[in-house]
């Protein structure tokens, strides 16, 4: 064994090692569609006293961590976004009401002294005479109020409990700092001052622009003394729950900003785990159909490849866990998917090395394996490279849980390059060398050729010979997809249009012409009622808050009984808006940075058929959706991104070919060239669409309605995009080149070897038995 082969051996079972241990001791961190809880994103608004940014934020979300950890609720997450939004993550929290209510509060606490009482229909503030406002006490009287002397920025501690011994019931004890201490001592000593009974000994405490409570400062306080600093008690008639509430406010302190709720998102948890046992089911069964498939292809080396998918699995799992990154439903189909396209890289490889031991035969099984492993390198970097731009536009673009599809694709593609070109190789090689091996040509899997380089090697198509017919046809494709477009409309979701989108299950089935008819009747006549799948009514509606969604579903469960939330998504107007236009944006930066790329590793005319067969793929998938009527949401655009670099991944391979084959004979036409290139590559591009295929396939029969239009989506594309980096990208390079005057590639000289070789003189073009 070689000493890079020992090297690589290794470092594969170092890292192999270390991937089991951190799966087996520590566990993922769950989002909440996974889980069941509720997200919230909370916008800051400018008020007269500040302005929404970077840091009035932050003190904002401060206030918050500190009501959401009197809340009790385990593990909160509460993160910036931006300038002005705050991401606020809540596990098991299911009925988002008292959340949304309690954090929601600007909680603007005040404290005032009375000047007496209201004249008669005066409820407005004299602005001219420096006065407060007017208003009702909590006896409904309204008072006049002088200016607010002291914030609830000065109260230092607030606490709920039961007065037996005065009898006041649930009061709220206050705590003041120091410079504040000494304001409601000034303020309870000037009110003491004034006779008993009259209101202008009274203190008013305001909460939000209202009277909570107005105390009368007691007959024992001398005037000009008051009150000293933690002795003071708010009282009003509280039940227990109040005065826990009012505590908790007034000690979590007063928002710097007004916030307002523009996202919420509740799942519930049996979503959550019906979920991961439906990917969990599909991973197995795709990972396993995946692994015979390549195994029948390849033989031997397939089995070894398969053994290297599966520790692909463990070590691209250890890293999601080590790095702490949250696992999503559609992070989770990511994984999932990132499984078959790992396949990708074995497939270049063992073709390249079939190839290699077809022209020449008189090599060791070894060599062939490490031409194979040279020759493939620059498809597998440009086409991994060309899918970590999708990945990264995801996370950076992306909003909520695609930003999670995003880093697990990431991570997919990473350790599938590790497990392809590490640890398949180590044990490739090391089986390469083996006589038995070696000399048994139907056991490797590399000495034969393979069904379809020896069906293509034997009808030899002309595919290239026309290539406007091809590029008629994908117009055609295109013509169709945007009538659909057209005459169906896309199905914008929830969350690029705003509105609420709550899904429900019922104890006694429910047909949707009769819930409609309950909503109408319950005052929700614009309510789109739709079947979710497993017997479940699924809502959408217009502008809905937490307590008309309460409403809804009471209307619902007198028709079905117990109702339960299963999954609740509420966009405002304004985030839809810009959901929408960042999806666009993120489409548009996706063709122009795959352009780029392209354009600086390859030709300009391949780059921009590539983009082109992009953008053809692209119209196809939504035009499809559109005449399907599918939801085009978040999880779609994740999966648009996606066949995005899927195609550009399968046209990359296919020029790198016609690059390499033009370099060594620059004087045959570009169509022959062209058309060889075509042929040498199918072969890898069938066995790895079969290989995401299985994995798709399995995702949209066992995944559950949640992946279902994910994996639709995906299989669509996958299949669109296969047809087109071969059929359109490809002619449409061949017509850009007619028109363009640049020479043919520069040929490279081949590693080792001199131009003047018999080796290197060989026509490239000569089939003979390597297609």
């Amino acid at each position: 064994m070689t000493r890079a082969t020992t090297v690589r051996a290794v470092l594969a079972a170092a890292v192999l090692l270390v991937s089991v241990l951190i799966t087996l001791t520590m566990s993922p961190r769950l989002g909440l569609d996974l889980q069941g809880g509720t997200r919230l994103v909370l916008q800051a608004k400018d008020s007269d006293t500040a302005k929404a940014d970077r840091e009035s934020t932050d003190r904002t979300l401060e206030v918050l961590r500190q009501r959401i950890d009197s809340l009790g609720v385990t593990e909160p997450t509460l993160t910036r976004s931006g300038e002005d939004r705050i991401i606020v993550e809540l596990p098991d929290v299911q009925d988002p009401r008292k959340a949304a209510e309690v954090i929601g509060r600007t909680a603007q606490l005040s404290f005032h002294a009375v000047q007496g009482p209201a004249a008669q229909n005066d409820d407005t503030a004299d602005a001219e005479g420096g006065n407060g406002p007017t208003l009702p006490d909590e006896q409904g009287r309204s008072l006049d109020l002088g200016p607010a002397r002291l914030s609830g920025a000065g109260v230092k501690d607030a606490t709920a409990a039961f007065d037996a011994q005065q009898g006041a019931g649930w009061t709220v004890s206050l705590d003041f700092h120091k410079d504040a201490g000494r304001d409601w001592t000034r303020l309870t000593g000037e009110a003491a001052c004034h006779p008993v009974q009259d209101d202008r000994r009274r203190v008013a405490i305001v909460l939000d622009q209202q009277i909570i409570s107005s105390p009368q400062v007691s007959p024992s306080v001398g005037c000009n003394v008051g009150l000293p600093s933690g002795s003071t008690q708010i009282t009003g008639s509280f039940s227990a729950d109040e005065a826990r509430e009012l505590a908790l406010l007034i000690k979590g302190g007063a928002l710097p900003l007004p916030v307002e709720i523009v996202e919420q998102r509740t799942v519930g948890p049996t979503l959550g785990a019906a979920a991961i046992d439906a990917s969990a089911r599909a991973a197995l069964i795709g990972a396993a159909a995946t692994a015979l498939f390549i195994t029948i292809v390849y033989r031997l080396f397939g089995a070894l490849a398969a053994v290297a998918l599966a520790a692909y699995g463990v070590i691209s799992y250890a890293a999601l866990v080590a790095l702490g990154v949250t696992l999503t439903l559609p992070g989770l189909a990511g994984f999932v998917l990132a499984i078959g396209m790992a396949v990708d890289a074995n497939v270049l490889v063992f073709e390249r090395a079939r190839e290699e031991h077809a022209q020449h035969p008189g090599r060791s099984l070894r060599s062939s394996l490490t031409a194979g492993f040279r020759n493939a390198w620059s498809a597998v970097a440009d086409s991994n490279v060309t899918t970590l731009i999708a990945a990264g536009l995801l996370f950076f673009l992306g909003s909520g849980p695609v930003k999670g599809f995003g880093v697990t694709l990431a991570i997919g593609v990473l350790a599938s390059m590790f497990s392809a070109l590490v640890i398949a190789r180590a044990l490739t090689e090391i089986a390469a060398r083996s006589r038995f091996v070696s000399d048994y040509r139907g056991i490797n899997g590399i000495a034969a050729p393979g069904r379809v380089r020896t069906w293509l090697t034997r009808r030899d198509p002309q595919l290239m010979r026309s290539p406007r017919r091809w590029l008629l046809i994908s117009t055609a494709l295109v013509a169709v997809a945007v009538l659909g477009i057209v005459v169906r409309g896309v199905n914008l979701g929830v969350e690029y249009t705003g509105g609420r989108l709550v899904e429900y299950s019922t104890s006694r089935p429910v047909d949707v012409e009769r819930a409609r008819t309950a909503l109408a009747d319950a005052g929700f006549g614009d309510a789109e009622v739709t079947t979710a799948g497993a017997g479940d009514l699924s809502v959408r509606t217009g502008k809905l808050d937490n307590d008309g969604e309460h409403a809804l579903r009471a209307a619902l469960a007198k028709e079905g009984g117990k109702t339960t939330k299963v999954r609740d998504e509420l966009i405002g107007p304004s985030l839809g808006d810009e959901l929408r236009r960042n999806a666009l944006i993120a489409l548009g930066i996706a063709v122009l940075v795959q352009l780029a790329y392209l354009a600086i590793r390859f030709r300009w005319t391949f780059a921009v058929a590539s983009v082109a067969a992009l953008v053809h793929d692209v119209i196809l998938l939504v035009g499809a959706f559109a005449w399907l009527g599918r939801t085009v949401d978040g999880i779609f655009l994740a999966a648009l991104l996606t066949v995005i670099g899927y195609s550009v991944n399968d046209s990359v391979v296919v020029f790198d070919r016609v690059r390499e084959l033009w370099a060594k004979a620059r004087r045959v036409p570009l169509a022959t060239v062209a058309n060889q290139a075509v042929l040498q590559t199918v072969p890898r591009t069938l066995n790895t669409g079969m290989g995401a295929l299985f994995i798709l396939t399995a995702l949209a029969v066992l995944g559950g309605d949640s992946l279902a239009d994910f994996a639709l989506a995906l299989l669509i594309g996958i299949c669109v995009g296969t047809y087109s980096s071969v059929l359109t990208a490809v002619p449409a390079a061949l017509l850009l080149e007619r028109s363009s005057k640049a020479p043919p590639p520069a040929r490279k000289r081949a590693p080792g070897r001199r131009s003047g070789t018999k080796a290197a003189r060989r026509d490239p073009l000569d089939n003979g038995a390597r297609v």
